[in-house]
């Protein structure tokens, strides 16, 4: 797997007699029927009308010779809205035109397209042969392009291929490439310093890493830790998970994934923001030495947890990243976790749960989230349920007896390892795309990758 793909643009310069893909406000229906002309007669007795997400190609010497996409303008800044682009654009160079819609639209376009043209195979490369001409200064395009394919990759990989070791790496390897520092964590070392995640890595043969990777901006620059589950494969230990459950859990990685991606793209940015990133690489598997529903488990902090199930392993691997994350005290943690099917029950594939100890962190995330389309979706830290959590063993557990509020509690437990005062963010998200749509190809995902970025780059605007 190639972490610095080769993306479906070309410059102007290198385009071959581009083609042009007009890009038309819905609501303009007289600039449709210009860019019809003499074929509209024809489009518009086989269906053809200008409503949102109507694509037809057009006619020109030879073959095809333009094409139109309708977009509402209500949705320019959503590049979801032109994510059709990716599968239905013919081979060859296209030039997107602009008619009725802000300048801003462009980025949305070319993104979107970007967004529908990936595809995942570990069969023979294939060429791009459908490319979009980008501006000559297209930087943020670009690392948002690299950072949404990298981490699809990522989380689209078999787990006999990607396991804790090779997710390290690749980590490693991406971010040492851009100029960070980084430490990969491993055997005694990570057991001293992360005995709890190294207890869901025991039942494994691949034995768990941590990365820790940091990027300097400039002194005094606000810090910000991001900290991912990399959970490669989750068979959910002893409390196995069913066939069907089990089927998809290579994605169990993806907020480590998206955290991966998004502190790529910072650093491809220039974002005026110190970052520190934690990735919990491990495997939750069976074996003789797994941990067991009933054991009691010491973390870094000290205190100790009892295992009412061992399929709720994700939180086990973010408690340790977050309490060391907490002892330089930065000026926002931000964790990220394919964490739990009830924040799914909730809200669906698209929308990940945002919970946070502090409403300003949570309103800038939210606020950056609509502002990129790429929107979560704020649920309280009801500490009502705390009480769900105890033990009578340990300091708490980590699961609750009651079937309800699962998301919640997760976050609630999480939030035991955050000191008073510090802030604070944990993203529940899903990570994958359960079937094909425009923009969205089946597989996986990196929910909030636009929205997490936009939040770094206010903080950066705020300092």
């Amino acid at each position: 797997m190639n972490p610095h793909p080769q993306l479906p643009f070309v410059t102007s310069a290198d385009a071959a007699s581009a083609r042009l893909v007009h890009l038309v406000a819905c609501e303009d229906s007289a600039t449709v029927s210009r860019l019809l002309g003499e074929h509209a007669a024809f489009l518009q007795g086989q269906g053809f009308s200008a409503k949102d997400g109507a694509f037809t190609l057009l006619p020109g010497d030879g073959g095809v010779g333009s094409a139109i996409l309708c977009v509402a303008s209500a949705r320019v800044n959503d590049p979801v809205a032109f994510g059709k682009l990716g599968t239905a654009l013919p081979d060859g160079d296209w030039t997107a035109v602009l008619h009725g819609l802000d300048e801003g639209a462009l980025e949305s376009a070319l993104l979107g397209f970007c967004m529908g043209a990936y595809r995942f195979s570990l069969g023979e490369d294939k060429p791009v042969t459908t490319r979009m001409v980008v501006p000559d200064e297209a930087k943020r395009l670009v690392a948002l392009s690299k950072a949404l394919w990298f981490g699809r990759d990522l989380i689209n990989m078999p787990a006999n291929l990607l396991g804790p070791r090779e997710l390290a790496d690749m980590a490693g390897a991406a971010l040492v490439h851009r100029g960070a520092s980084v430490s990969l964590v491993d055997g005694d070392d990570l057991r001293s310093a992360y005995p709890c995640l190294a207890e869901v890595g025991e039942g494994s043969e691949r034995k768990p890493v941590v990365v820790v990777a940091r990027w300097k901006a400039r002194e005094g620059a606000p810090r910000v830790s991001l900290i991912g589950k990399g959970v490669c494969f989750d068979t959910g230990g002893y409390d196995l998970k069913g066939a069907a459950g089990m089927l998809r859990m290579k994605k169990d990685m993806g907020g480590a994934a998206l955290m991966l991606a998004v502190m790529c793209a910072a650093i491809d940015l220039g974002l005026d923001v110190d970052l520190e990133l934690c990735l919990g690489c491990v495997e939750n598997s069976v074996s003789g030495h797994a941990m067991r529903p009933g054991d009691v488990l010491r973390t870094r902090s000290g205190r100790t947890v009892e295992i009412g199930n061992t399929d709720a392993e994700g939180r086990l691997v973010l408690c340790d990243l977050i309490t060391e994350a907490s002892e330089s005290r930065p000026d926002a943690i931000l964790d990220a976790a394919t964490l739990t099917g009830a924040a799914r029950v909730a809200l669906g594939p698209d929308v990940p749960a945002l919970f946070s100890n502090d409403d300003e962190l949570a309103s800038l995330i939210l606020e950056s989230g609509k502002t990129t389309a790429d929107v979560m979706w704020r649920m309280p830290l009801w500490h009502g349920y705390d009480a769900w959590l105890d033990s009578k063993v340990a300091d708490f557990g980590n699961v609750t007896s009651q079937p309800m509020a699962g998301a919640i509690t997760a976050a609630l437990y999480l939030q035991k390892f955050v000191p008073d005062g510090q802030k604070w963010a944990h993203i529940d998200t899903y990570a994958w795309n359960d079937g094909a749509r425009p923009g969205r190809p089946e597989g996986g995902e990196v929910l909030g990758l636009r929205a997490i970025l936009e939040s770094l780059s206010r903080i950066h605007n705020n300092s």
